[in-house]
């Protein structure tokens, strides 16, 4: 079955296929039911826009099989509320979540700013099809059809992100942690990352589906 997204608000989205559904991030700038119906979640980070431990409960609660893949910073502070159902993950790990493929590539937040210390970041690659990279510029090395860009944030500029589509070279990348980019600014981004970055650029309104395909 085809593999559809759906953009949630900030770095958060839905990848459903056969009945089944894949959370990325419901963090606290998404939706408060970001993950319900999720049979699986993963995390990238710690940050509160990528981890939001009462958009996991809503989840967990109302599906009692859903599970959640994170790395260790945000597994040792969740596994105790959800025992047997988080599971520690690492780059170069790969695993199966719902009847999803995923690849885990990275291990480094992006540089905020040198007095700041990095944490840790993985981004999932899914089904060989999709690549989120959490916030890092992290290229997975090997070929992307779908990669969620993070298009905006206080650790990136535009130049990098169109220097990123150019190195990923995916067929088509569709912005994620966009939520603080005001409206004003996205025309120029848009115009920007479509006529630089080498690839298609798409932007998915919160809510929207779009077949992968």
């Amino acid at each position: 079955m085809e593999l559809e997204l759906t953009k949630k608000t900030h770095a958060c989205v839905r990848l459903a296929k056969d009945g089944r559904t894949l959370v990325i991030d419901p963090g606290g700038f998404s939706e408060a039911d970001a993950a319900v119906g999720a049979d699986a979640i993963l995390i990238t980070h710690e940050h509160p826009d990528h981890f939001a431990e009462d958009r996991l409960r809503a989840a967990m609660d109302a599906n009692p099989a859903a599970e959640i893949w994170t790395l260790a910073s945000v597994a040792e502070q969740i596994s105790a509320a959800f025992p047997g159902r988080v599971h520690t993950v690492g780059e170069g790990d790969a695993f199966t979540a719902a009847g999803f493929e995923v690849e885990v590539h990275g291990q480094l937040h992006a540089v905020i700013h040198p007095d700041i210390p990095r944490i840790t970041n993985v981004g999932y690659f899914v089904d060989g099809t999709v690549f989120h990279p959490g916030d890092a510029l992290t290229v997975p090395g090997r070929p992307v059809d779908t990669l969620l860009l993070p298009v905006h944030a206080p650790w990136n500029k535009v130049s990098e992100v169109i220097d990123y589509v150019r190195e990923v070279r995916p067929r088509r990348a569709i912005d994620v942690h966009d939520s603080l980019l005001q409206e004003h600014a996205r025309p120029i981004y848009d115009r920007m990352i479509g006529q630089l970055g080498g690839a298609d650029h798409d932007r998915l309104t919160p809510g929207q589906t779009q077949s992968l395909g």
